[in-house]
């Protein structure tokens, strides 16, 4: 793959249409899952100028902080606290249009407002979890969910 993502189109839809390809390409014949993760989070911030884009993996039975993009993060959540240990805990993707509003919310940082955190499971255990912020209110649709669950279920797990 280029250095250099192409993002065309003006919706949201759009932009995700031409980056998955890219994005399946780029971790095609990378083995290194660490590598993989930094690059999807440096290609989603680019493409969409999140405020926070990252990853946790499962290790030793709490959520660890792995590559991300953005200010500095939370590096342990338990199980089923906040909003990505609620994603890991019901195995499901979570969208949040106010941070404020969910209970236990972590708050890494005060100028996230907004969140979706999509699973990545493997033999049908959950083994991380996508977290992405915006500083914007409502930012998450079911667009962000269809196209982040794509990547979390068809790109990323056969990499862990």
């Amino acid at each position: 793959m280029a250095e250099k993502l192409i993002i065309k189109g003006e919706s949201k839809k759009e932009r995700y249409q031409a980056l998955l390809p890219q994005l399946e390409s780029l971790v095609a014949s990378e083995t290194d899952i660490v590598a993989n993760m930094a690059n999807i989070a440096a290609a989603l911030k680019e493409a969409f100028n999140f405020f926070w884009v990252g990853f946790y993996v499962v290790k030793e039975g709490m959520l660890v902080l792995a590559p991300f993009q953005g200010p500095l993060a939370c590096t342990r959540i338990k199980f089923g606290k906040g909003v990505c240990g609620t994603a890991w805990k019901e195995a499901r993707t979570v969208v949040v249009p106010d941070v404020e509003q969910f209970p236990g919310h972590i708050a890494c940082n005060s100028a996230s407002k907004s969140e979706i955190v999509v699973p990545i499971t493997k033999t049908g255990e959950v083994v991380a979890v996508l977290d992405i912020d915006s500083d914007e209110p409502d930012a998450f649709d079911e667009t962000d969910a269809l196209f982040l669950e794509k990547l979390c279920q068809d790109v990323l797990p056969g990499k862990f």
